[in-house]
């Protein structure tokens, strides 16, 4: 079963989606498989991170900044904006594909973790994720 959602982010930042992708699972019906999300940008990305303290989404969102700064003078891919080329890098250093085992019905995240798009524009936009479950 493949299903695609979007997600609306405000900029850059952690937007999470477990609960989407978790619906989805469940009306799949699907007991026992692997849930694959990946989203269709080169700009932002994929990852599984702690849910419960956003001090730690904070934290990671500010190591990556200070790892790919904006105005790299190095940077030549810059039509779109000095956030452009480093989006770019960021979703090339995470992960753009996520896969995720069901079991019993529900995806098998650890009591602190949650799926999120990692927004890398600042000005953000409509993300779009294709959710897929197999057996």
């Amino acid at each position: 079963m493949v299903n695609e959602i979007e997600v609306r982010t405000r900029g850059k930042g952690l937007y999470e989606i477990t609960r989407v992708v978790q619906d989805l699972v469940s009306a799949s019906g699907m007991a026992e498989g692997l849930c694959t999300v990946m989203i269709r940008h080169t700009s932002a990305s994929l990852t599984i991170q702690e849910n419960a303290d956003p001090s730690a989404r904070r934290d990671l969102e500010a190591w990556l900044d200070r790892h790919v700064p904006e105005h790299d003078p190095l940077y030549t891919h810059t039509a779109e904006g000095p956030d452009d080329m480093p989006s770019h890098i960021k979703a090339a250093l995470t992960a753009t594909t996520l896969s995720v085992p069901v079991v019993d019905g529900r995806l098998a995240l650890g009591t602190w973790q949650g799926i999120y798009v990692w927004e890398h524009r600042r000005r953000g936009g409509t993300r779009r994720c294709v959710v897929h479950m197999g057996s």
